[in-house]
């Protein structure tokens, strides 16, 4: 088990592999129990109980629209789990992981009017 120390480190690292440039602004979420989320997972929110599941695009419940990243990999198969998602930054795309229907082409102006930008 990490102490809070170290595991605040953990997070730290890891979100550098996402970061192109700055330092990003994060938000704490609620994430939806039965994954296991990988770090860059792009997320959307359900509009009904509010919580974060990767954003697939032929999803009707609001979580089609690509809302944020994730800043580190969270088991969230036990149940619901709060996690903090990058709300604005400059990310590598190529670390950006795609729920079924969504490519960079497809969430690039939406993220930038959120404001996360990415290459590629």
């Amino acid at each position: 088990m990490y102490s809070r120390a170290s595991f605040a480190s953990t997070q730290s690292a890891a979100m550098v592999t996402l970061i192109r440039s700055g330092a990003p602004n994060t938000k704490k979420v609620t994430l939806l129990a039965g994954a296991v989320y990988p770090i860059g997972a792009v997320l959307g929110i359900i509009d009904a109980s509010k919580k974060a599941n990767v954003s697939l695009a032929a999803a009707n419940d609001g979580s089609q629209v690509p809302q944020y990243v994730l800043s580190y990999t969270v088991d969230a198969t036990g149940g619901d789990v709060e996690a903090m998602a990058i709300e604005t930054g400059d990310l590598i795309g190529s670390q950006l992981v795609l729920g079924a229907g969504h490519t960079l082409a497809s969430i690039r102006a939406g993220l930038r009017d959120k404001g996360i930008t990415f290459d590629g």
